[in-house]
């Protein structure tokens, strides 16, 4: 058994209007205190910088993964995730895959549902990419930057 002190709880809550619906897979918006991490679009490369992967279902995976990647570099998880910019070519692709993303993500990312956005774009910087990721997270006061990330730290 794990016992986290206080400082290091995941300091996000979800924020749903008790009169709308539920959302399903994401937040209406979340809220917290500590340290920001803006994690930029990740795509599904690999550790070369290659996109090794082909359609939507298996970039998006790789993507999520390349996400989370980022994030602990900084010291953070995926449960610091605030907020997710998803930049797809196509929409219409997206909406057909419900499940298939649905079972993706939680492969990645369990249960957390930070608000998010969907855009539909006319290209990415990698022609090979269809999905990009953006994350931007809140990381628990108390929680250290991984040396990696911040060069003032021993």
């Amino acid at each position: 058994m794990t016992i986290v002190p206080p400082s290091l709880i995941t300091p996000l809550r979800g924020i749903n209007p008790p009169q709308w619906l539920s959302p399903r897979g994401y937040s209406h918006a979340m809220a917290g205190t500590g340290t920001f991490v803006f994690v930029g679009g990740q795509i599904a490369t690999d550790a070369s910088g290659r996109v090794m992967s082909v359609g939507l279902v298996a970039q998006a995976r790789q993507a999520l993964r390349n996400v989370c990647t980022v994030l602990a570099e900084a010291g953070g998880a995926r449960e610091h995730i605030a907020q997710m910019t998803w930049y797809v070519l196509d929409i219409d692709h997206y909406r057909a895959l419900p499940r298939e993303l649905g079972v993706v993500y939680r492969e990645v990312m369990g249960r957390h549902y930070p608000a998010m956005v969907l855009v539909e774009v006319t290209g990415l910087a990698d022609p090979s990419a269809v999905v990009e990721i953006a994350a931007t997270a809140i990381l628990p006061v108390g929680s250290r930057l991984s040396p990696m990330g911040d060069p003032t730290l021993p």
